[in-house]
C-alpha cells in the first residue's frame, strides 16, 4: 500500500496499534518526518519508536523536535524525560513538572498518557527509565 502525508501516518499508527514491530515502523515514521518537517505527532511517534529500540541519541533529537513543534503535547514531553534519563543528561525534572501541569489542566490526556505507559512497558518489560517516569507522574 502507497500512502503519502497523514494517511502514511495513519496507516503506521494503525500497525503499531495491530502489535507490530517498532523495528517495522521505524522508517515509515522516518519518511513522515521526512516529507512533513512539522508534523509535531510524526516526531512524538519516532521518538518513542527510538526509545523502544535504544536508539536513545536518535530518539533525543527526535523528542526535542517533537516538544519544539508542538510544547503542550504531554507524550512529546513524556519521550523527552525518557530520552534525557537514557542519555544521562539534565532536564528530567523541568519536563514532568509540565506534564503534570498538562494533565491536570487537560484530565483527558492523562487516560491517553496512561494508556501509553501501559504500552511501552507491555513491548519493553523492564524499561527503568519508563518505570521511572511513570512513578513520578504518578500514572
Amino acid at each position: 500500500m502507497d500512502c503519502t502525508g497523514n494517511n502514511l501516518f495513519e496507516h503506521a499508527i494503525k500497525r503499531y496499534q495491530l502489535g507490530n514491530s517498532p523495528s517495522e515502523l521505524l522508517d515509515d515514521f522516518i519518511k513522515i518526518t521526512n516529507q512533513t518537517p512539522q508534523h509535531s505527532a510524526g516526531w512524538t511517534c519516532l521518538a518513542w519508536l527510538q526509545l523502544l529500540e535504544n536508539q536513545r541519541e536518535e530518539a533525543l533529537t527526535s523528542a526535542r523536535t517533537a516538544v519544539r513543534l508542538n510544547p503542550q503535547d504531554p507524550q512529546a514531553h513524556v519521550n523527552l524525560c525518557l530520552a534525557l534519563l537514557e542519555n544521562n543528561a539534565k532536564g528530567v525534572r523541568e519536563h514532568i513538572e509540565i506534564v503534570k501541569q498538562i494533565i491536570t489542566i487537560a484530565p483527558n490526556l492523562a487516560k491517553e498518557l496512561k494508556e501509553s505507559l501501559k504500552d511501552g512497558l507491555y513491548r519493553k518489560p523492564n524499561w527503568k527509565s519508563l518505570k521511572k517516569v511513570k512513578k513520578w507522574l504518578d500514572l
